[in-house]
This record gives C-alpha cells, structure tokens and sequence, in this order.
C-alpha cells in the first residue's frame, strides 16, 4: 500500500487534529481524510479545507465530544451525518461513513455504515473517492490515484448511475475536467453519452447550485471546449445559457482572458448576443446584481467602447469613466478591457488615478460669477474644456480659459 509523507500532508498535524484523532482512537472509532483534500495531498496541494469521514456515527460522536468537553458548532449537517467540532480554535467537518438508501437527482437519504468501500462507492469521481488514514495510507478503492496521476476524470463505477443520483454531478465533471485534465478532448465516449442522454435532469437543479459550478468552469483550464461541449451533449439550455449562444465570440474571448483573471460572467457574456440573454441567465441562475449589471454593462458597450485610435488609445475608456454617474464604473471597464484582451490597456488604465475637476462653484463667485445658472453652465464648460486637455489643465489654466469664454 502506498504511504504518503508529503511536508503538505505534515502540516495537518496540529493540536486541534491530534485531539480529535485521540479521542476517536480512543474509543476505536477510524477516522481518514477524504475527498478532495486527499486528492489535493496527492497533487502536492495544500488542502484549502479538510473532510474527514468515520465511522462514528453522529450520536456516538456526540457523545464522546460532549464528554470531552468538546464545543460542537451548528447541527444543520446532523441529518447527513456531519458532525463539527471545535478544537484549539479549528473547525473539524467529521461525516459518518454512509450509503444513499433513496436518491431523487438532487439529494440522497442516507443511511450509516462502518464499510469504508461502500462509502466511497457513493461519491461522484475516482480522483474524489479516496481516503487517507493519518499514518499516510492511501485507501483507493476505484483507481483514482492512478486516474489523477494520467490527469484522466471518470465517474466511479457506471457513469449513468452517479449522474441519476444528483444531475449536478454533470457540471461537477466538467468542473474537475477544467482542473485535472492535460489536453481538451480526453473524455470516455460512453461517460459523454451518459452525460447527453441525462442532461435533462439539469433542469430540476436548483439555479444557486448550478451557477456555484459553472463559476469554477468558466475561470478553469479549457474552458472553450468546455462550454462547446455542453452545447453539443445539450446541456446549456437547462442551464439558463440561450439556446443560439454565439460560440465563435466565445472562443475569441476565452483566448482573449487567459491569464487576465476575469470574472466568470466576463467569459460568458461572450456566448450572449443581447441584454435578454442576461436577464435569462439571471432568471434560472439567480446571479447577483452585480453580475447582472456587469453582463448587461459588457453587452451594451463592448462594440463601440473600443480603444483611441490616436496617440492616446485610452482615453475613450477614460472619458466614459469621467462621465459615469454610476458606481464600480472603472471596476467595469476592466473586466471590459480583460473581454477585449487589451492586456496592457489594463494595466495602464488600473494604475491611471481619477484626477478630481480642479474649479468649483467657489472660484467662480471669487470672480464675479454671481447667478447659480451661469455658474452651471460655466463649470459645465470648463469640464469640456478639461476634458478635451485629457484632464491636464490646472486651475490657472482654466480660469484664464472662462475669461476667453
């Protein structure tokens, strides 16, 4: 059997872990790292956040935390049987080993068990199925080491089944293809027929759920091929994407933002062709209002908000930003510029400061402009007037400027 000794699998180790682990020892109770962290751990990761599984079962565990005197921290994951417990100021996520008894596409009833094998025979794919004990053994009972090793992304056991249990493994596969796989194209031909024939079931999942995935898609590796592909297995229409979405668009865009760091509705306002698309992704994803409004932003101005052709390219996008009476304007504008793949744009405009207008009412009146219409009207001038000197004149300047004026 493999051990892992791995400095990231060392760092574990800290009180709060070595605690829990006693405790469970001490009551003969197993305890292993699961799912994606041990995925991580074999990757050379360090784990974001750590699952453990057991086979405690939820009441057994409370108990011997409760007797410890353990803090134990909201019961919503009780009726899965996720127990957390708090120890040297860390959280521990610890589930009861289990099989799905009832499943309906979106959630299981479980039932509990102490059978290592049969739990991980419920979970979605080979690279999520392993467990690693705290001594470093690696239990793998579907071959995922090795499928993580070849960068190959398999269901556990038959494709059709794991899909039927929860329909939002779909995107899940798509999500973890984008992460592990080295090249686009490298799918099992039956796990894609599976994925088409059940694409339907997407429909069912809630908007919240499916959108939380497509996030992780769209800022993942292949991202192009990708979105095709759910074109082509007939996934995007259960998804909130429009039926026509423009695909050329979409793999010029997605070249464009490589290694920009876009925000997803960045990558896939490309697929839209007008401000319906958006408020129907909004309608079945529920997105939130900043991401509405920055859809909506990018379908309306990224044809003619385009670059100066003169000696000052940015310019366009400055004055835009001058004029805006809206909030996160220029925060828009990036991700604009990260569409267009204007790289050095981007950083020329990110470091740019918004100069502040230098007259105000005041200096007008110093100068004898009394009535507040003429005041109006003459800042208004000289703002064109600063605006046209790309926002160099100075007071001075534009002063001795309204006296011409």
């Amino acid at each position: 059997a493999m051990r892992l000794q791995a400095p990231q699998f060392q760092a574990l180790f800290t009180p709060g872990l070595r605690s829990v682990a006693e405790l469970l020892q001490k009551k003969n109770y197993e305890l292993r790292i699961a799912g994606g962290a041990v995925r991580d751990l074999l990757s050379g990761v360090t784990p974001q956040d750590i699952d453990f599984a057991t086979t405690a079962t939820p009441a057994e565990m409370k108990e011997m935390f409760t007797a410890a005197g353990v803090r134990l921290i909201n019961n919503k994951g009780e009726k899965h049987g996720t127990i957390t417990a708090r120890l040297h100021e860390q959280n521990f996520e610890i589930t009861t080993l289990r099989i799905d008894v009832v499943t309906d596409g979106r959630h299981a009833e479980v039932e509990f068990t102490t059978d290592w094998h049969k739990d991980a025979e419920r979970r979605d794919l080979t690279v999520n199925s392993m467990f690693l004990g705290l001594d470093g053994t690696l239990y793998d009972f579907f071959n995922g080491y090795e499928d993580l090793k070849n960068k190959k992304i398999r269901f556990v056991g038959k494709a059709a089944e794991r899909i039927q249990e929860d329909y939002l493994r779909i995107l899940r596969y798509f999500r973890f293809y984008g992460r592990i796989a080295e090249k686009p194209g490298d799918h099992e031909p039956i796990t894609l027929q599976a994925i088409k024939e059940n694409a339907k079931g997407l429909a069912g999942i809630s908007g919240e759920r499916i959108w939380v995935e497509l996030k992780k898609i769209l800022l993942g590796n292949h991202v192009n091929h990708l979105v095709q592909l759910m074109y082509e297995l007939d996934i995007a229409q259960y998804i909130g994407l429009p039926l026509d979405g423009n695909l050329e668009e979409f793999a010029r865009v997605s070249k464009n933002i490589q290694n920009l760091s876009p925000k997803p509705v960045t990558v896939l306002t490309s697929l839209f062709k007008g401000k319906d698309d958006v408020t129907n992704l909004d309608l079945r994803l529920k997105i939130s209002k900043e991401e509405k409004n920055l859809g909506l932003f990018l379908v309306k101005h990224r044809q003619e908000l385009t670059k100066g052709t003169g000696p000052e390219p940015l310019r366009p996008y400055q004055d835009f930003l001058m004029d805006s009476r809206e909030a996160n304007t220029n925060s828009k504008i990036f991700e604009l510029l990260k569409y267009q793949g204007e790289e050095q744009l981007l950083k020329e405009m990110q470091e740019w400061t918004v100069p502040s207008f230098p007259v105000s009412g005041h200096d007008l009146r110093k100068m004898g402009v009394s009535s507040g219409k003429e005041i109006g009207t003459a800042l208004q001038q000289l703002r064109d007037e600063w605006k046209k000197s790309g926002y160099h004149m100075d007071k001075e300047e534009l002063l001795s400027c309204l006296k011409k004026l």
